[in-house]
């Protein structure tokens, strides 16, 4: 009998797991238009999930990692699940219309935590919440956000409760069951929409990604503890602002738990010593990138002015200060502009020791970089705002200087009289190198470096461009630039196809031209060709390229991978991906646009044609 009964146990978990495998397609065991639930028959955790944030019932079925957890008995009740060991419930899970519910109960052992495992190729999954250094636990309460999906808001009955938190090529999060000291645990999973609210979205689809996906920037490293490319991925410093931009804007998470905080927690482990990509000690360049410094600078003070926490900037103020200093002492030759320690000459390639000047680490950017001096002067008009609220008049003084030296020497450095728009960079040599970049027209126009008949001016070149070269799918975001870099100054990684990185083999470029960096279309930095047209009363200009970034945004066409291998976080002219992070933060940046979109009164917003026809 005994025999026979191993056999039979056997038999009926082999077919629970082949069961398992095919639940992706099956009814699951609860849904409602904002939650799809199908319980593991094997393990403590979910064998399938869907979510919805806003409540539509548009749910992506994600299957969950179950292997490699505890086995268990399975119960299904009514209204309730159970997972059981020797018959004895551990853990009870409940659905409802926009929550789960799960508790354990102690019973003289600690019984195996509730599992929640995501294969990070298929949803990069993150968990928003504060985090000690060093310590891979994320404190409660907490987010589960699946980006273009939906979040889940983590609470607990257990005061300062801990979830194991880490990330590779699975995100799992583990909820810890009872113990001794803590008998009864409960957990509550409640379905959360956060974004600003704005007047005239609500009931406008043109907007339905930005109230599901406003938190997709925000994606925790946990082995870092910090903010991150996606919760895998790099740290870097100069992408900090970004996520500070947005926080500023983002209603609270949960009681206690801010955007504001993942942004200062991250700053307080850069201002720690921690070292990202794009400083020395943090990738392989001899030097910091030049944009590093006024990215942490302008998060700073993004952070101080939208929580008010005046507190910590003065703890903080000596280490702050040193970085602005130290930004503005790479004006080598006193003539207002920062420059970098890469020349940029034509020629004098980048590699993966050797990087570029700023974000675009592919393109030769160096000595006087117009990005990076974009940035530099926001930053120091910003940190000069705080040293005045904070009486250092003295840091007040010089800052607000050497900014308004920077800015009277921008344009007339940067722009080209060949083009009539600004070049990116200027090279030791002397030389102009001029690619028709979108982001440094669009973020010089944000930042007040261009006067507005200048910026007019620019803007009429830079779109008449795009119509020219025919890049007119604006779904797809905006290339970087709208003619090929040159094989002189594009990265050189060895003998590797011009598709994978765009890096060329030809002199002239073209052989890599829409793909990644080199003219690939992309949500990333976006954002400032929108403000910029928005800003100088462009709407329709902005619209235009706006109105099918936020569709494309809806259907989720910036993240994830096709199967080539390639992510469409990179994507060529004709929409195929070409990138490698499967989910890139940055690209979300441009969701900032929309704050601006609602509140012009060109025309309404709700009865624009994109609306209309989505």
């Amino acid at each position: 009998m005994n025999i026979h009964r191993k056999v039979y146990v056997l038999a009926l978990a082999v077919l629970m797991v082949a069961l398992e495998g095919n639940l992706f397609g099956a009814s699951p065991d609860f849904q409602s238009p904002h939650l799809a639930v199908t319980w593991s028959r094997t393990a403590p955790t979910l064998a399938v999930f869907g979510v919805d944030s806003l409540g539509q019932g548009r749910l992506q079925p994600v299957n969950l990692v179950t292997t490699n957890l505890p086995a268990c008995q399975f119960s299904n009740a009514t209204t309730a699940v159970f997972y059981q060991q020797d018959g004895i419930n551990f853990w009870r899970g409940e659905c409802g219309e926009k929550e789960i519910k799960l508790s354990s109960d102690y019973a003289g052992t600690v019984a195996p935590p509730f599992v929640w495992q995501f294969s990070q190729r298929s949803v990069h999954a993150t968990v928003l919440g504060m985090m000690q250094p060093g310590e891979q636990r994320v404190s409660v309460p907490c987010l589960l956000h699946l980006p273009d999906m939906g979040t889940l808001r983590i609470t607990c009955n257990v005061a300062g409760a801990k979830l194991d938190y880490t990330a590779a090529r699975c995100v799992r999060l583990e909820l810890p069951a009872a113990t001794a000291a803590h008998p009864h645990v409960e957990y509550r999973l409640e379905v959360v929409a956060i974004y600003p609210k704005l007047p005239g979205i609500e009931n406008n689809p043109l907007y339905d990604s930005f109230r599901r996906d406003w938190l997709n920037v925000f994606q925790v490293n946990p082995r870092r503890q910090m903010l991150a490319n996606n919760s895998a991925s790099d740290i870097c410093t100069f992408t900090v602002f970004e996520y500070s931009d947005l926080a500023m804007h983002t209603p609270p998470l949960a009681d206690g738990l801010t955007a504001n905080d993942l942004v200062r927690m991250t700053l307080d482990r850069y201002l720690a010593g921690v070292k990202g990509y794009g400083q020395i000690g943090g990738w392989k360049t001899p030097w910091t990138s030049l944009d590093s410094l006024p990215s942490m600078l302008i998060s700073a003070c993004d952070y101080v002015n939208s929580s008010g926490d005046l507190k910590w900037a003065e703890a903080n103020y000596e280490k702050l200060s040193a970085w602005g200093h130290e930004m503005f002492a790479a004006d080598q030759d006193g003539n207002g502009l920062v420059e970098y320690p890469g020349t940029g000459n034509f020629g004098e390639r980048p590699t993966p020791s050797r990087r570029p000047a700023n974000w675009w680490d592919t393109i030769n950017f160096g000595h006087e970089d117009a990005f990076s001096n974009a940035l530099a002067y926001q930053a120091g008009k910003l940190f000069a705002d705080l040293a005045r609220r904070l009486k250092k008049t003295e840091d007040a003084e010089f800052f607000a200087a050497r900014a308004a030296k920077l800015k009277a020497a921008y344009a007339p450095t940067f722009l080209n009289p060949q083009t009539g728009v600004l070049a990116g960079w200027k090279s030791a040599d002397g030389q102009l190198h001029d690619y028709w970049f979108t982001y440094v027209q669009g973020m010089a126009i944000t930042f007040g470096l261009l006067d507005d008949k200048t910026a007019n001016q620019v803007m009429d070149k830079l779109l008449a461009k795009m119509t020219e070269v025919g890049f007119t799918n604006f779904s797809l975001g905006l290339p970087g630039n709208l003619v090929p870099v040159k094989k002189g100054d594009y990265v050189d990684h060895g003998n590797v196809s011009p598709k994978r990185f765009g890096q060329p083999k030809l002199d002239d470029g073209s052989d890599g031209f829409q793909y990644y960096e080199n003219g690939g279309a992309t949500g990333c930095w976006a954002y400032y060709t929108v403000k910029a047209l928005i800003k100088l009363g462009r709407i329709e200009d902005a619209r235009r390229i706006f109105h099918p970034m936020l569709a494309a945004y809806a259907r989720g066409e910036f993240q994830g991978f096709e199967p080539n291998g390639g992510s469409y976080d990179w994507r060529d002219w004709a929409g195929h991906g070409h990138g490698y992070e499967g989910l890139l933060t940055d690209n979300y940046h441009a969701l900032l646009a929309v704050l601006d979109d609602v509140k012009v009164s060109h025309t309404s917003p709700v009865n624009s044609p994109e609306a209309k026809q989505k």
